[in-house]
């Protein structure tokens, strides 16, 4: 993402060393300046005014793995899922038309900086699962056993809603459906914890070197 300009607190710049500034156009505001312009209670140091990128033609990529998401209406959860999915390195999430705005601060704040990896289109799932010439996993609680599955990390993975889980109508176009077993006594599993889960699986059995994050 381009950064367009900085804004800081006088007492936050001077903590910056000056060459990283040269080459940044900031504005010196005050720390009531911050919190007015943001959504944080208290903000000493500064923000970054950023321009919205334009999105590449959405492309399911051979041999990777990409995130659909259906009606993920929490903004802290879509944050959080597009944290996990830069941290098993998928960069392609595919989100319904009724999902929580990407660009909504809570999710800005929950991605942790990873919506700056993640690339997030909005489609409709339908069009998106029926034309995809490579399997399309979905968490289902009739699928079968995840620690019992070898998956390969290649293809859509389906998550449904928050609370109704993924309907029919999209169920009916995956190809092998998983579940998270459950061993207490919860009703359910946080949809962001759950892709989690299944991502860890995904990526279990492959040989992949790791880097230090």
């Amino acid at each position: 993402m381009k950064v367009s300009h900085l804004l800081l607190t006088p007492e936050f710049k001077s903590s910056i060393a000056p060459q990283l500034l040269l080459k940044r156009a900031f504005i010196e505001v005050s720390e009531k300046d911050l919190v007015m312009a943001g959504t944080f209670q208290s903000n000493q140091a500064g923000m970054a005014i950023v321009e919205m990128p334009a999105l590449p033609e959405l492309r399911l990529q051979s041999g990777e793995l990409t995130l659909a998401l259906e009606d993920v209406r929490d903004p802290g959860n879509l944050g959080t899922i597009i944290r996990v999915a830069d941290w098993y390195g998928i960069t392609q999430v595919v989100c319904s038309p009724a999902c929580a705005d990407v660009y909504n601060p809570k999710v800005i704040n929950a991605s942790m900086g990873s919506f700056t990896r993640v690339n997030v289109w909005y489609e409709q799932l339908e069009a998106l699962l029926s034309q995809s010439t490579q399997p399309v996993y979905g968490a289902l609680l009739q699928g079968e056993n995840i620690y019992e599955s070898r998956l390969k990390p290649e293809g859509i993975l389906l998550m449904g809603n928050e609370s109704k889980g993924v309907r029919p109508e999209l169920a009916s176009l995956v190809d092998r459906a998983v579940h998270i077993p459950c061993r207490g006594g919860a009703e359910s599993l946080n949809v962001s914890v759950a892709t989690a889960v299944i991502l860890d699986n995904f990526y279990r059995y492959r040989e992949v070197k790791s880097v230090d994050c």
